[in-house]
């Protein structure tokens, strides 16, 4: 018996890259106009930004249905193994509860963990639960696990407008028009499964300090867990210049730093020129 991870497209990793890992992948959708594409799968996440310049609508998403869980979940128990499922915040999208549905015919054989988190959030949570299944624990040990370290996950974003926000209900209007004054760039994170701001900078260049401040406020990066940096648009320009401006944060610390790119189901939400950094805290 095998333990199998199963996680959905918000976690950023696309299909590719989760088959390399042994990861079962399941996409949410992304719609322009009247077209449908499946995020990670039919649609990268560089394609999804060159169709949102071109789009004159702003796109809509759609969560994972119970069905595309089942499929998965029953191909997995017929073969007689158990699955571990990480899905991005509860809060944020229905997609958990969907995955709790199709797995309430699968008592004992699969296990949903509500990541509380998005995009590279989710992604080192997954990553934290591949290493584990690595290690040959079972599916209720990396279940159990994942709950009690997704706790000191951190996922801190400099974003370049709260606009995409708004417009996805994430955030008031009230909260994304102060943001729009003065050429404020917002600095959030995710905290108990949303998205909080934790304050605005003038300019891209404070904005990085003030992000770079909220790490070290914390008890700092716990390097021997999954760690990852994003960027949203066509260009990771923006995010390069932060990584040299921030190497005092990791260059006695590690030789590598694993960059994605977030894909369109989050992408549609904050939209392109933003950074976001995302690690275990030390306890």
């Amino acid at each position: 018996m095998s333990v199998r991870i199963v996680v959905d497209s918000a976690c950023d990793l696309g299909k590719e890259k989760a088959s390399e890992l042994g990861v079962e992948f399941i996409s949410l959708k992304t719609i322009f106009g009247e077209k449908e594409y499946l995020d990670g799968d039919e649609l990268s996440g560089k394609e999804f930004y060159e169709k949102l310049i071109e789009s004159d609508e702003l796109p809509t998403t759609s969560q994972a249905t119970p069905f595309d869980f089942e499929k998965v979940f029953q191909s997995i128990v017929d073969e007689g193994d158990t699955a571990v499922c990480i899905t991005l915040s509860s809060k944020l999208s229905g997609t958990n509860q969907s995955a709790n549905i199709a797995a309430a015919d699968f008592e004992g054989k699969v296990f949903v963990v509500d990541s509380e988190n998005v995009t590279v959030g989710e992604q080192i949570l997954v990553l934290y639960a591949v290493a584990l299944r690595n290690q040959g624990r079972c599916a209720e040990e990396i279940f159990d696990l994942l709950n009690e370290h997704k706790k000191n996950i951190r996922v801190i974003a400099l974003l370049d407008t709260l606009e995409y926000l708004k417009k996805g209900g994430r955030i008031s209007s009230a909260a994304a028009f102060a943001g729009t004054l003065l050429s404020i760039k917002p600095v959030v994170a995710v905290k108990d499964g949303e998205v909080v701001i934790l304050g605005k900078a003038r300019g891209s260049k404070n904005g990085s300090n003030f992000l770079n401040q909220q790490i070290a406020n914390g008890n700092g990066i716990n390097f021997d867990m999954p760690y990852s940096l994003a960027y949203t648009g066509l260009s990771d320009e923006l995010l390069q210049k932060y990584i040299k401006d921030s190497a005092h944060l990791y260059q006695d610390c590690t030789d590598t730093l694993p960059i994605c790119i977030v894909g369109s189901t989050i992408g549609t939400h904050v939209g392109p020129g933003a950074i976001a950094v995302a690690f275990f805290e030390r306890t």
